[in-house]
């Protein structure tokens, strides 16, 4: 556990019942979980059809300990935080120059300004809030009406907020939350966001392979989704062929010029679309007919996890935690390209035109499968990392 002085004031948020605190604080080494951890996800894992689940995924207490499997929440962070994202990925110089990255969830999370708050003091990152307009959140018709809150979700929303913020400390955050799991609900969410002139759009949930949506047809947007964290199998939004599909990797410190390393994570989704043709950009190397998951990945082993803060209580925790999932690289790689900027048409091509700038991924499964490059990672495109990670912004 990471040791920090704290200088804690608290004020109201006027006029929201929100105690919003704010943390003055040394910046903070961060370091991933170490021993044989558990996790478990916060959203259900059947969705109902026409429905998805979000792919959040919190660490739980080491086996073999007394609290095997229980979730506990700490007072200081542990997992990796925006220096360490920002290093294993070589973004430390970039910028967005004030683009907005918007993250579309289902329900409503009350405490999203102020754990943002929370966890971008503690980092030193600049503040981010409604009243100095970096910050903005609605429902998905773009009003101030909420939904209904569901802790599972407002994990998940709190995730994906900290994740814009450590990749991208200088974005601009839209957060559209939809009044239900629905693909519908989500969708609209998803134009909502499109129509406030975005730079990219996370959605780190999914549901069955389905037939694309035009909700997810954006063109000059980077809309990226999470490709599941169920190992081998294909999961939508990420299988639109409109859409960027994010896989996972498990990230680990190394004694090498880049100081990283990255393998595949037996959890991250992959395959092929049997609903979705191949788009345009995508190459023979992915042997797929169809659309393939994932195009690019970044961290999601909750083993090799972030810190995230989060104090909507779900199942009895609340406070700092270290979480995984594809859930954590979607934002991410929304977060890339909105620091790229190269968003003309379907972002996706330039990075697959431009693969001399990302970390190719060469070890690691994520199941049995055939072809083996579907599900076991390989020199150039595989199923669970697809053409690697980010090495700077050149590939976005």
């Amino acid at each position: 556990m990471i040791s920090v002085r704290r200088a804690v004031t608290s004020a109201l948020v006027a006029g929201s019942g929100v105690v919003l605190v704010a943390a003055a604080v040394s910046t903070p080494a961060s370091a991933a979980p170490t021993g044989a951890h558990g996790s478990e996800r916060t959203c259900s894992a059947t969705p109902a059809r026409g429905h998805a689940t979000c792919f959040a995924r919190v660490v739980t207490s080491a086996k073999n300990t007394p609290m095997a499997g229980k979730r506990a929440a700490a007072s200081t962070p542990s997992g990796y935080g925006p220096s360490d994202i920002r290093s294993a990925y070589n973004l430390a110089s970039a910028s967005s120059g004030g683009k907005t990255v918007a993250i579309v969830d289902a329900y409503n999370d009350p405490t999203a300004e102020a754990d943002l708050a929370y966890y971008r003091s503690q980092y030193g990152l600049p503040a981010c809030t409604t009243s100095n307009g970096c910050f903005s959140k609605v429902s998905q018709t773009g009003t101030t009406s909420y939904p209904k809150t569901d802790a599972g979700w407002a994990t998940e929303i709190s995730l994906d907020l900290d994740m814009v913020s450590a990749a991208c400390p200088d974005c601009h955050i839209l957060l559209v939350e939809a009044k239900s799991t629905s693909f519908s609900d989500l969708g609209a969410g998803v134009n909502y966001a499109a129509s406030r002139g975005v730079a990219a759009i996370s959605n780190s949930y999914g549901g069955s392979d389905s037939s694309s949506s035009s909700a997810y047809n954006h063109p000059g947007i980077a809309i990226t989704a999470s490709t599941g964290d169920d190992g081998y199998g294909v999961e939508s939004p990420a299988s639109f062929d409109s859409v960027v599909a994010v896989g996972g990797t498990s990230l680990s410190k190394a004694s090498n010029s880049r100081g990283w390393t990255e393998q595949a994570w037996s959890g991250a989704g992959s395959g092929c679309s049997t609903l979705n043709a191949k788009p345009s950009w995508q190459t023979s190397a992915t042997q797929c007919s169809g659309k393939a998951n994932a195009d690019v990945s970044a961290v999601a082993d909750p083993n090799t996890g972030v810190a995230v803060y989060d104090s909507t209580p779900y199942q009895g925790a609340s406070g700092w935690q270290v979480y995984g999932g594809t859930s954590a690289s979607s934002p991410i790689i929304a977060s890339v390209y909105a620091q790229g900027g190269n968003l003309s048409g379907y972002p996706a091509s330039y990075t697959w035109s431009h693969t001399s700038s990302l970390n190719d991924v060469t070890s690691g499964s994520n199941g049995s499968c055939s072809p083996a490059v579907l599900c076991t990672s390989r020199t150039g495109w595989d199923g669970p990392t697809g053409l690697g990670t980010p090495n700077g912004v050149g590939a976005f």
